[in-house]
């Protein structure tokens, strides 16, 4: 196996989970959370146990089992978020459902890019010799998570619920922006950061379970997000104003009168 098979396996399993939702003693997003979870004890246990040590870095790169997924699936996540505020903008008729995707991936990504930075300061410590630089890459990543903060600090400001729709979904476009910013960066400027790897270049374990724990950070960012979804869902009823009573026909009115 290359490690690409679990990804197919994992969308197969969303499908079929989402298909038979309402059949489910539970809800369809817990078994995606299970299998994301088993992967990812799988993953780790491979990349702590089983992987040799890299050949120049020696043990200090077993972090990149987590720091390289969190930093692909904190992408995704923004990018989700994108994708969410697109939908609110255009689609009226699912304005709700998409801007609470949005709200939902934007809170995941900044906690996966939050994890991105931390380890990447852990990890630049002994191969560096220092815990931050402003590198293109570092300074890149650090911006695109702050712009994202700001898209929940803005939220948490604005009550009227369509300015903030409004507001919040032309912010996560515009924070967007640095994504493909981040992802370019050691190819625009020059950086202390490495390139991307190509598989070619690294051992087929390493390459193995940098696979296996990025399906399994997608996995549960994606049952983080279905579950932060359905509380914006739940809020947004709570927040509703109550229906008005119907007005009475001019026959009821009449006939009281």
């Amino acid at each position: 196996m290359s490690g690409y098979e679990f990804g197919p396996i994992g969308l197969f399993l969303f499908v079929a989970l989402a298909a038979m939702r309402s059949r489910l003693p539970f809800r369809w997003e817990h078994g995606i959370g299970v299998y994301g979870l088993a992967l990812f004890l799988y993953g780790q246990y491979g990349g702590l146990v089983i992987a040799p040590p890299e050949r120049m870095m020696g043990d200090v790169a077993r972090i990149l089992y987590v720091h390289v997924p969190a930093a692909w699936m904190t992408m995704v996540m923004f990018t989700w978020a994108f994708v969410g505020a697109l939908g609110a903008l255009l689609w009226r008729s699912k304005r709700d459902w998409f801007d609470h995707l949005s709200e939902a991936a934007t809170e995941v990504g900044v906690v996966l890019g939050c994890l991105l930075l931390v380890l990447g300061a852990i990890f630049a410590r002994p191969t560096w010799g220092v815990y931050w630089t402003w590198d293109p890459r570092l300074t890149a990543s650090a911006i695109m998570v702050l712009s994202f903060v700001g898209v929940i600090l803005l939220r948490a400001l604005v009550a009227e619920r369509d300015v903030r729709v409004l507001w919040a979904s032309t912010a996560t476009i515009l924070a967007f922006v640095n994504i493909p910013i981040t992802y370019m960066a050691v190819r625009w400027w020059r950086s202390m950061h490495q390139l991307q790897s190509s598989p070619d270049t690294m051992s087929d374990l390493y390459v193995f379970f940098l696979r296996v724990n990025a399906w399994a950070f997608l996995a549960l960012a994606t049952w983080f997000v279905v579950r932060r979804w359905r509380i914006a869902h739940a809020q947004a009823l709570l927040d509703a104003p109550p229906e008005l009573p119907p007005a009475p026909s001019p026959a009821a009115a009449g006939g009281a009168a």
